[in-house]
């Protein structure tokens, strides 16, 4: 068994800054994760991984996602708390001994080494019988589809095919736990997109358990069985992907996941007797049945709070209708949709339109530059949050 336990996991590194001449006289202003103790990178940190689940770290540069890998793996001493891997902790293990793997962003392949060496490597240096290492590193090729490039060297191949490589140096050795940071960044789009397919194809074929890393939200999205959303070194929320799609913990998970960002306005909810509605600019919207229910039960009174509408959940209205009126800025062309984005209630609105009537095919929507456009969206759409803290305000 392979689960992953991480507990009040904490990493500080030494503070090395030299105080400025001019911060002598006075205290100087120090940033939030400078602490006594030094520059604290992973605060805090609680998971629990279950065998053979696929958990994705994600989260902008300098979260503490890389760094959090590879104290799994051994690379970084651990401040405080504990990893454990199936069951056993690991703190004073040296890396070789953890039964881990980890594919690296930068391949780190041996140029010198034919494909065959390169994922034979590892197996050799465990003494394991030629015959064996034959097997292993064949069946491993088989898996990902590159058996015809074992006798070339890492220059004859693309990038994509370097990462296979990669990946496959690492499967040989049935780790427990295969750990990859940041394994696709280095490939362009469309490789990346077949990559993406391929890593969901290979954890269905292999008896281990996954933790990624990656600051794009839909390889998170697309990989992960949960995601592990961070921010400075801390967990903000823990979820399924629908989990944390539809029910955002606070303000920086509803805006980093998403593509176009989730729109964000001011606005007041008004609660009378049980019942909620939420008013921005003259239009009103009652928020829905399960959300005012989740409002009551945390008991949740009038105030000012900030409203959270996805772009694909804003719908062009008529003049006729409640609405609010925006003003077209740009018009991108997406294919099969167009993102508007209006100048509204004084900031920038994205809204995502059908480029085609679903009752004409024929009939497409354009947009021009400077129209006027009346949209609205409806009360199951909608995400509140807390004006000061940022939080969600049902859960």
């Amino acid at each position: 068994m392979a689960e992953v336990s991480f507990k009040h996991i904490k990493k500080v590194y030494p503070n090395n800054e030299r105080k400025s001449r001019k911060g002598r006289g006075a205290k100087a202003e120090r940033p939030a994760n400078v602490t006594d103790e030094g520059v604290l990178v992973v605060k805090d940190f609680n998971l629990d991984v279950a065998d053979r689940e696929f958990i994705v770290l994600v989260g902008p540069s300098g979260c503490g996602k890389s760094t959090t890998l590879r104290m799994i793996a051994g690379l970084e001493d651990i401040t405080a708390g504990e990893i454990a891997i199936g069951g056993k902790v690991v703190n004073d293990i040296a890396p070789k001994d953890r039964d881990i793997a980890m594919v690296f962003q930068s391949y780190a392949l041996y140029p010198h080494m034919s494909v065959y060496e390169n994922m034979a490597f590892p197996l050799k240096l465990r003494k394991l019988p030629k015959d064996e290492i034959d097997r292993k590193v064949r069946e491993a090729a088989e898996t990902l589809g590159i058996t015809e490039y074992l006798d070339r060297k890492p220059k004859a191949l693309s990038g994509g095919q370097r990462q296979r490589v990669a990946i496959g140096r690492a499967i040989v050795r049935e780790p427990k736990v295969l750990l990859m940071d940041e394994p696709l960044s280095n490939l362009d789009a469309k490789l990346r997109n077949q990559m993406r397919a391929e890593i969901i194809k290979l954890r269905q074929k292999i008896d281990t358990t996954f933790i990624y890393v990656t600051h794009d939200q839909t390889e998170a999205m697309t990989l992960g069985d949960r995601i592990v959303i961070m921010k400075d070194g801390i967990a903000q929320q823990i979820g399924t992907p629908h989990e944390v799609f539809d029910h955002p913990a606070n303000l920086f998970v509803a805006g980093f996941i998403g593509v176009p960002q989730m729109n964000f306005f001011d606005a007041d909810l008004v609660r009378t007797g049980d019942s909620y509605v939420v008013r921005l600019g003259g239009f009103e919207v009652a928020p829905s049945e399960e959300k005012q229910g989740n409002l009551r039960a945390k008991g949740v009174g009038s105030q000012k709070v900030t409203l959270g509408v996805r772009p694909e959940h804003i719908t062009l209205a008529t003049p006729d209708m409640p609405s609010l009126t925006g003003t077209v800025d740009v018009s991108e062309m997406m294919g099969s949709s167009v993102h508007l984005h209006m100048s509204s209630l004084g900031q920038d609105v994205v809204a995502v339109v059908n480029t085609m009537d679903a009752t004409d095919p024929t009939v497409a929507h354009r947009h021009n530059v400077g129209e006027s456009v009346n949209y609205a969206f409806s009360g199951n759409a909608i995400h509140l949050f807390d004006k000061q803290s940022g939080t969600n305000l049902e859960f």
